[in-house]
């Protein structure tokens, strides 16, 4: 199963598409991902999620980290809509 079938659960472990890459940009002070064909520029959000989508962290690892982070709690419903969204853009991927 890949990004388009597997449904996301606790355990799965997001990377970044095929064609992708996340990089710094020091002067936009951002993440981008870099793609043949462009750039999309993430805000500190975004690029705080993606930055853990490295095929190795599970879901539930990055929510926890990313809520340790920003001394929240509750974050799970963003990053997951977030993920979904990065997925339809073909940005991210896992497998069930």
């Amino acid at each position: 199963m890949n990004r388009a079938t597997a449904p996301l659960t606790p355990e799965s472990r997001p990377r970044i598409g095929p064609g992708f890459r996340l990089q710094w940009e020091p002067v936009q002070e951002r993440h981008v991902l870099l793609y043949p064909e462009g750039m999309v520029q993430l805000n500190t959000s975004a690029g705080q999620i993606m930055q853990r989508c490295n095929g190795a962290s599970t879901l539930a690892a990055i929510v926890a980290e990313l809520e340790q982070v920003f001394g929240s709690t509750g974050l799970e419903a963003e990053v997951r809509d977030f993920l979904a969204l990065a997925a339809q853009h073909g940005w991210l991927r896992w497998d069930a």
